[in-house]
C-alpha cells in the first residue's frame, strides 16, 4: 500500500491521532476541577459533573448522588465562560480530529496530502490547538461559580482554586493542545510528498 506520506509525515500522521485523541478524552472526561461536597469527592469538566446535591423529600435532608453525567440542559452550565469554553474546546477537539484521520488515511492513500494539502492541515492543527487553549483559559473565570465555591469551601473564585484543585483531564486537554500547535504544525510542513507532474 502506497503512502502520500514522507517519514516526517509518518510521525506527524501518529502524533496528531495522539494530540487529538488526548484533547478530546481530556475535554469529554469531568475531571478538570476536583473538590468535595458533603465529605463526598466532586469534580467538574466543562459540561459534566461527578457527584451532586439532591433534596430527599421524604426525610427532609440534601444527599449527595454519586454518579457522572452531563448537565440536563446547555443553560444548566453554571457560568456564561463554561459554556463558551465548552464550545470552543468542542470546536478545536473537532478540528485535531478531521486532521488526524485525514493524516492516518495520508498512510495508506497515495497522493492524498500533498505538500500544500500538509502545510493547510498544520494550520487547521495550529487553529484547533488555539481554540482549545482559549478554553482552558476561560475555565478558571467560571470558578466563581455558586456550583464551584459550594465543593471548593466557598473558598473559590476567578483564578482562585480555594480548596479545590486541578485535574488531569485539564491537563490532558491542554497538553494535546500545545503538541498539535508546536510539534505537528511544524511537521505538516514537511507531511506531504512533492506530487508528480504528468506530461497530458
Amino acid at each position: 500500500m502506497a503512502s502520500s506520506l514522507t517519514c516526517a509525515g509518518i510521525i506527524w500522521a501518529l502524533l496528531s491521532l495522539l494530540c487529538a485523541v488526548a484533547s478530546c478524552v481530556g475535554f469529554f472526561m469531568p475531571y478538570w476541577l476536583l473538590g468535595s461536597q458533603m465529605d463526598k469527592p466532586v469534580s467538574f469538566g466543562t459540561f459534566r459533573r461527578c457527584s451532586y446535591p439532591v433534596r430527599d423529600e421524604t426525610r427532609q435532608l440534601t444527599i449527595m448522588v454519586e454518579q457522572c453525567g452531563r448537565y440536563a440542559s446547555f443553560q444548566g452550565i453554571p457560568s456564561l465562560e463554561w459554556k463558551i469554553c465548552t464550545i470552543v474546546t468542542g470546536v478545536g477537539c473537532g478540528l485535531l480530529l478531521l486532521v488526524a484521520l485525514t493524516a492516518i488515511m495520508g498512510c495508506c492513500v497515495t497522493e492524498l496530502i500533498s505538500r500544500t494539502i500538509g502545510r493547510v492541515a498544520g494550520g487547521m492543527q495550529f487553529v484547533g490547538g488555539l481554540l482549545i487553549g482559549s478554553g482552558c483559559a476561560l475555565y478558571p473565570l467560571g470558578w466563581d461559580s455558586e456550583e464551584v465555591r459550594q465543593t471548593c469551601s466557598n473558598l473559590s473564585d476567578q483564578f482562585e482554586l480555594g480548596t479545590c484543585q486541578i485535574g488531569w483531564a485539564y491537563y490532558c486537554t491542554g497538553g494535546g493542545a500545545a503538541a498539535a500547535m508546536l510539534i505537528c504544525t511544524w511537521l505538516a510542513c514537511f507531511a506531504g510528498k512533492k506530487q508528480k507532474h504528468y506530461p497530458y
